[in-house]
């Protein structure tokens, strides 16, 4: 057998691909047209294995058509399969010999098709996971498996299983496939079924070790897992495979059903150790794909609880989900204002996250019953921090803190303390203090806005003039402002048109002051 695929595989080498598609379509024909050319199949078996990817192509869409068609025919063994050796045997019939023989054969084409999911050319691996999933649909509706009662739904989860496997590989990023599989995962009986077999995929990596997972392997299983849409609500009804008749308790036909694989398999991902980019990646995402399809989202306390401790932009990120634990779930925390306000260093300016992180710091400082000392230290922190932050940052940072003095009268003081003198030696606030309520804050005062009024850029002298006057009672909209960016601020001035100014003629007395430097015939007109 080896001696002849070797003869096989030189001889293929040297077809064009036209002539190939012609002897795979009269290869097929006569596979279809009698069970004497069986062995035609094992011709068609090897050009998959073909280096000539033109070739490949070609096999895969003669396979498709070869095992769809004797599917639909039932000419595959339906049931356990027995082995290769033991199909000769004399308790089988001659159908039931050539149908295990078969059987092996297509079990031998699924095999070659996931190992293509590995294969250097998209083309190959596009069309080698579409096929894969139309032998899904095929499986589906002439099943492989013995029925266990009339017209009984059965979902060929053994070869989806092979298929996301092959998806999740280990040491090649599939991206780009996973994009392509993300189409079938609006199916609801694919998505159900894909989620079940993610975390046994995880399992065999892990091997029962306790090292951390691979990092291309995680980053594939987060790709799968970013490209699963849950629905909202409903009813569930669309399927790759339509059903002979609805079962009251079929899963992947309940909202319910779908959102515990979800919520199983999402806790199972985040348990094992994270990237920082991949963290992030997560933490991007959470509280809009994540948490509002889960049962139970306080599950999420413990990971949104230890990311905020980790500090830095993966803090900045936890937020969001901690904002929903909060104010949906009440999630008590009892240092988070303490770990917000320690959040606050002069890297906040500059991250990329910066608009999400002050659209919710603004939510959060946006109660009434939070203590005066509170507020006051984040006004004067974020004062501070402004003395050396960029013009677009100062256009959001200044109506900030004079929203939060708006909304809390009692931090007037902060701009306006008549009995003080006006000359301060020395300002109280504790700018290393991590504590807002050792800072000393309420017993200083925002000079550093006083010192903006001097800024060099018109529009921050303006917006830091308000402190002169009386702040109205009406908040400042910084929602505009939160994504301002240098560039646009250079557009706004590049486009203001500026008048002439009309210049006085004065003649030159010399050039360094004296009289007969230069003589007044110079400047004649």
């Amino acid at each position: 057998m080896a001696a002849r695929r070797g003869k096989r595989a030189n001889r293929v080498r040297g077809e064009d691909g036209a002539s190939v598609r012609r002897e795979l379509d009269t290869k097929l024909g006569e596979v279809l047209q009698s069970r004497g050319n069986a062995n035609t199949v094992f011709d068609i078996l090897e050009y998959l294995e073909s280096e000539n990817e033109g070739h490949v192509l070609a096999a895969i869409r003669t396979c498709s058509k070869l095992f769809e068609s004797l599917l639909e025919k039932r000419e595959l063994y339906i049931g356990d399969l027995p082995a290769e050796a033991d199909g000769s045997s004399g308790s089988l019939s001659a159908e039931e010999k050539y149908k295990v023989w078969m059987r092996h054969r297509y079990n031998s084409c699924v095999a070659c098709l996931v190992e293509h999911l590995h294969a250097t050319s998209s083309q190959v691996q596009e069309l080698a996971l579409c096929t894969l999933m139309k032998f899904v649909q095929v499986e589906g509706k002439f099943p492989l498996e013995s029925a266990i009662w009339k017209d009984s739904y059965r979902f060929p989860h053994r070869l989806l299983k092979r298929i996301v496997h092959g998806l999740l590989q280990e040491e090649k990023d599939s991206t780009l496939l996973l994009s392509r599989f993300q189409e079938y995962l609006e199916y609801d009986d694919v998505r159900y079924y894909t989620m079940t077999v993610i975390n046994e995929r995880i399992a065999q990596v892990n091997r029962g070790t306790k090292e951390a997972l691979p990092p291309i392997f995680l980053n594939n299983v987060f790709g799968l897992l970013s490209a699963i849409n849950m629905p909202v609500e409903g009813e569930l009804s669309n399927f790759l495979l339509g059903q002979k008749e609805k079962e009251d308790d079929w899963k992947p036909a309940k909202l319910k059903e779908q959102k515990k694989a979800f919520e199983r398999v999402w806790m199972g991902f985040l348990k094992h150790k994270l990237s920082v980019s991949l963290y992030k990646k997560v933490l991007l995402i959470l509280h809009e794909s994540i948490l509002p399809h889960m049962s139970n989202a306080t599950m999420m306390i413990d990971f949104l609880t230890a990311a905020y401790d980790v500090g830095g932009a993966i803090s900045l990120l936890a937020l969001n989900g901690l904002f929903i634990l909060i104010h949906q779930h009440n999630l008590e925390y009892p240092d988070f204002y303490k770990k917000l306000y320690s959040l606050l260093d002069p890297s906040v300016f500059h991250v990329k996250y910066r608009a999400r992180f002050f659209h919710l710091a603004d939510l959060f400082l946006s109660s009434t019953h939070l203590p005066v000392y509170l507020v006051a230290a984040f006004a004067k922190r974020l004062s501070r921090l402004s003395l050396t932050a960029p013009p677009q940052v100062l256009m959001m940072i200044i109506p900030f803190i004079c929203n939060l003095i708006r909304r809390h009268p009692a931090c007037l003081p902060l701009i306006h303390r008549p009995s003080a003198e006006r000359d301060l030696t020395s300002d109280p606030f504790v700018m290393e203090e991590q504590d807002p309520a050792k800072s000393r804050a309420l017993e200083s005062s925002l000079w550093e806005l006083e010192a903006l009024q001097n800024h060099y850029y018109p529009s921050v002298v303006r917006a830091a003039n308000v402190i002169s006057r009386a702040l109205s009672t009406q908040e400042s909209d910084v929602s505009e402002l939160l994504e301002l960016s240098s560039y646009e601020l250079f557009e706004k001035e590049m486009k203001k048109k500026f008048h002439t100014v009309p210049l006085e003629f004065e003649a030159v007395h010399g050039l360094l002051g004296k009289k007969h430097d230069i003589t007044a015939d110079h400047f004649s007109l």
